[in-house]
């Protein structure tokens, strides 16, 4: 990720401080005690001369990257350097500043529970690096030297990751289109560097939200879920429906596996739910899919993203064996979608959840809404993309303009078989531009309803009213040609215009065609694609409608789950952190 013109100018400034002051700038949060550490000036350390030290570290700088560092985090890397004159910045007079040193050491450990690649990080290095200066008692200059930058490159890797993601977006067909705002990257690591807990500035630099840490307890969870072992498979048998029979073992392996999840509670039978007769015999309903079990096997439905009908069918099965590893994988991949987000969206948006089919929005960190939504189909020309972009204006009792495309595919072979669709339907044609073009009346025929929503982007996406309200009813709702129908138009039209009810009702009703209202102030609006997400509290997995999860998944999956090298370099460095 190459730094912004902006980024340069941010990293200029605090220079431009530090040079006038003789010490870093404090943070642009304010001073106060956790922003005011530097390094130490240094004479020598163990017994070798700062300049020799300093020397080799200039001569290291001018080099290639260190091993598992990229161009980019050398950037980073060699900026931190030059705000601090590019002395050491993590050495003292007999070796390290240990606090500091551990504590970085610690906080690379801990990004495993982020789902972060482990072996994205010098970590062998980091711990070689360490144990040398610690346990020598004349480490040479370059020994010193290099042990200086790992720290320091470790320390930009990691918050960089945090702060933007680990894995580009664009490599793994993801069609996302938000930008992470990697100009502060420079700004949030200078300013980290100079908080004396590290801990705690790494931990800043990951998303802070409850959808975020909530997330991460799901992964550390499944990740527990994994190393005993994982969950076993149902073995493949007929569909089942209430009231069917079936072998015993196949709906133990069933109720089993819905416990692991914790959709069950383990110290709650499914007959609990809703007890079998009291005639029937313990064996007896065993054997019985009974309508405690069928209403748990909902529940799970609903979770992932599969049409409710409490059946055990063959999707459902499909899904309940797919392995706890790839569940896991799942779930890392998703907390690396959001740190593609901005840190902050904002006192106030609206944001959507394509998979969830659902639209929340958010005043004071306090969410005001929450509705389904439908969204597009699952074809390449339907879908609908991952952006985002500021809404400025509702139009009340809107006109369809058809698109060409739309107009050919569907609506002539309408017109042509059927000569009164187009006037029953309230079809028109119109002149734009010279071009001859279809569109639909505003009314209640109208296929945007009586409301939508703009927030002008490149996709000529937007959010709208529907008449077609009984497709609310569906579990997965992808029936659009790419923009997102909403289930309460009237209710965010009151939200961002600030009315009452009363008028969003007359305008929709009763108003004239075509209106426009600007909004007060421009709302912020975020188009997302998360297939593992927290929902009141509980974790949910989306329906993957695109199918972008599989490459994303492979790339993140030796974060959720480390290979052999990685977890003897992990484990290395943290008996040396644990010193």
């Amino acid at each position: 990720m190459q730094l912004s013109r902006p980024a340069a100018i941010a990293i200029a400034a605090i220079l431009t401080v530090s040079c006038s002051s003789g010490k870093p700038a404090d943070s642009a949060n304010g001073g106060g005690e956790d922003s005011n550490w530097s390094p130490a000036k240094l004479t020598s350390v163990k017994g070798v001369p700062a300049t020799a030290i300093e020397t080799a570290m200039r001569k290291r700088l001018a080099s290639e990257p260190l091993a598992k560092i990229d161009d980019d985090q050398w950037g980073h890397t060699k900026r931190l350097y030059k705000l601090y004159g590019n002395n050491p910045l993590w050495l003292s007079d007999d070796g390290f500043h240990n606090d500091r040193t551990f504590a970085l050491a610690t906080a690379v450990l801990q990004a495993e529970q982020d789902g972060m690649r482990m072996d994205a990080y010098p970590v062998g290095a980091l711990a070689t690096a360490i144990s040398t200066v610690q346990e020598s008692d004349r480490p040479t200059a370059e020994q010193l030297a290099d042990a200086d930058l790992i720290l320091t490159a470790s320390f930009a890797a990691l918050g960089e990751d945090y702060l933007t993601g680990q894995v580009n977006p664009k490599t793994v067909a993801q069609s996302w289109h938000i930008d992470p705002q990697e100009e502060n990257v420079d700004s949030a690591l200078a300013r980290g560097l100079r908080t004396p807990a590290i801990e705690k500035a790494m931990a800043s630099m990951r998303p802070q939200d409850e959808g975020y840490l909530g997330l991460r307890r799901e992964l550390n969870r499944f990740q527990g879920i994994v190393a005993k072992g994982g969950w076993a498979g149902i073995p493949e048998g007929k569909a089942l429906k209430t009231g069917d029979s079936d072998s015993p073992a196949r709906l133990t392996a069933l109720r089993n596996r819905l416990t692991m999840e914790g959709i069950v509670p383990r110290q709650t039978s499914t007959a609990a739910v809703k007890p079998a007769s009291q005639s029937r015999s313990r064996t007896a309903a065993s054997s019985v899919y009974d309508g405690g079990l069928a209403a748990a096997v909902a529940l799970y439905q609903a979770r992932h993203g599969i049409v409710v009908d409490s059946a055990l069918g063959g999707e459902t099965l499909e899904s309940l064996n797919q392995s706890a590893v790839y569940r896991t994988a799942q779930i890392a991949a998703n907390l690396e979608r959001l740190r593609w987000l901005p840190r902050s969206f904002g006192s106030r948006y609206v944001i959507v959840n394509v998979p969830g089919f659902r639209l929340e929005a958010f005043d004071g960190g306090k969410k005001a809404l929450d509705m389904k939504v439908i969204v597009g189909q699952e074809y390449e020309d339907r879908i609908t993309p991952v952006f985002s972009d500021s809404m400025e204006y509702v139009v009340f009792r809107p006109y369809w303009n058809v698109t060409p495309d739309i107009a050919e595919k569907e609506l002539f072979p309408k017109f042509a078989s059927n000569p009164g669709y187009m006037e029953a339907n309230d079809y028109e044609f119109w002149s734009e531009n010279g071009q001859r073009r279809i569109r639909q009346k505003p009314g209640d025929k109208n296929s945007l309803g009586l409301v939508k929503f703009i927030f002008p982007n490149d996709f000529n996406i937007y959010l709208h009213d529907t008449p077609q309200d009984n497709l609310f009813e569906k579990d997965v709702r992808a029936f659009s040609h790419g923009c997102i129908r909403l289930e309460k138009p009237n209710q965010l039209a009151q939200w961002v215009l600030g009315w009452d009810a009363a008028e969003v009702e007359q305008q929709m009703r009763q108003g004239p065609n075509d209106r426009r209202v600007n909004l007060p102030k421009k709302l912020p609006v975020y188009i997302t694609y998360g297939t593992a997400y927290i929902r009141d509290g509980q974790l949910w997995f989306g329906n993957d409608l695109y199918d972008r999860d599989d490459r994303l998944v492979q790339a993140v999956f030796k974060g959720a789950l480390p290979n052999p090298e990685t977890v003897q370099a992990v484990q290395a460095l943290r008996r040396i952190a644990a010193r």
